[in-house]
């Protein structure tokens, strides 16, 4: 091998270990600075929305009894039968404690809100249902 290859050959090990060097240098400044500038956070689409933990009864408090489940399934059954209901009306929370029914989360419209209340009160009654459902502006 030549000098000149030789010389080459180093000087380009020895630009190679600068750039690395220069390159971990640089990351844990690139890291507070993002520690002190985050990007902004998206929302999910209904978390203005979905505030379980404000109100009560939530999710997790549905009741594990045969009969609350049963209600619970019927009435989720007749949501999801209901092809002209949008999918945020698909997917609102169902909560059932004995025999009653809270109905939490956002739909697209008025008539998606008394539509699913309905279906609630076919199956429970309506002095039985409490319909916590909200009509969403931007969906």
């Amino acid at each position: 091998m030549s000098q000149a290859s030789k010389i080459v050959k180093h000087v380009l090990v020895f630009g190679g270990s600068l750039l690395l060097g220069a390159s971990l240098l640089a990351a844990p400044a690139s890291r507070v600075q993002d520690q002190q500038n985050p990007p902004p956070k998206t929302a999910q689409d209904n978390s203005k929305m979905n505030r379980d933990h404000q109100s009560k009864p939530t999710a997790d408090q549905q009741k594990m009894n045969s009969s609350d489940q049963e209600i619970t399934r019927k009435i989720r059954q007749a949501i999801h039968d209901d092809d002209s209901l949008s999918m945020y009306a698909h997917n609102i929370k169902i909560i059932t404690q004995d025999g009653k029914v809270t109905l939490r989360g956002p739909v697209k419209s008025m008539e998606e809100k008394n539509a699913v209340e309905a279906k609630a009160a076919a199956v429970v009654g309506q002095d039985n249902v409490a319909n916590e459902i909200t009509v969403s502006r931007s969906k």
